[in-house]
């Protein structure tokens, strides 16, 4: 190995650890394999119900209570439960949603109203110059909102990947709305339950691929301590040479 290309090494190694920290992280922030399993077994359960029997009431109760399952299932293992419990309050808005109108399709009413504030969210606030998804993986990079002003490459890449989820969803919503108004019920469900899982990884692996690109993340809890370390040091120092210097005569004269 000559010297020239020990940078070259050190640089495509550095370029491989920042890739697996922003896979680990967009893993941790979008709930991974587990979560996406979560999402989708409530509706894939009512619409297996409701496609077998066509009853709203069976498919309501087993879809609401294999959300509290899951929930169940990671209190025991203590785990997360962040991603189970918005799975329940999803599938119980939807369970009151069905209920109060008849209407099978309305169980995934509140899922798909969500989606489309969640698409104008993230278009509004890249159109303001704060990504959303910048302000939901800024902690999780431990660089809360450091990347607004101090590093533009990653501000760019936010930028890129709030536009991807935007449009993913407005194009998700694009197909399921004129299917919730005048699609079959049966066929509608299995429809929004394939819609589930390839929008969402497509929208996760743009993320990853602009992040993956970008400078890495200003890690603002590690200059807050050494911040709070080199304040320490600098009390000690002061103490110590107050410590060191002679004390002051009192008396000058002598009697």
């Amino acid at each position: 190995m000559t010297s020239l290309d020990k940078p070259t090494e050190d640089a495509q190694d550095a370029q491989d650890d920042a890739r697996a920290v922003t896979e680990a992280a967009l893993f941790e922030a979008f709930g991974g394999v587990r979560g996406m399993v979560e999402t989708v077994m409530p509706g894939l359960l009512f619409v297996t119900i409701f496609t077998i029997n066509k009853d709203l009431h069976w498919a309501a109760i087993a879809a609401l209570a294999v959300s509290l399952l899951l929930v169940v299932i990671r209190l025991v293992r203590r785990d997360t439960v962040k991603h189970a419990f918005s799975g329940v309050f999803g599938v119980a808005f939807g369970v009151v949603f069905a209920m109060m109108t008849g209407n099978a399709k309305d169980f995934y009413l509140p899922g798909m109203l969500y989606t489309l504030g969640l698409a104008v969210a993230y278009i509004a606030t890249t159109l303001a110059g704060v990504p959303l998804i910048g302000l939901m993986l800024g902690p999780v990079f431990k660089e809360n909102l450091s990347w607004r002003t101090r590093n533009p490459g990653r501000k760019q890449a936010y930028t890129k990947a709030s536009w991807a989820w935007g449009l993913i969803m407005l194009a998700k919503c694009a197909v399921l709305f004129p299917l919730y108004w005048w699609g079959d019920t049966t066929q509608f469900g299995w429809v929004l339950i394939a819609l589930k899982i390839p929008p969402f990884l497509l929208a996760v692996w743009l993320t990853w691929v602009f992040l993956a690109k970008a400078p890495p993340p200003i890690d603002v809890f590690a200059e807050m301590e050494a911040e709070e370390q080199a304040e320490k040091e600098r009390k000690a120092a002061f103490a110590s040479e107050r410590g060191d210097a002679p004390a002051p005569a009192r008396h000058r004269r002598q009697a």
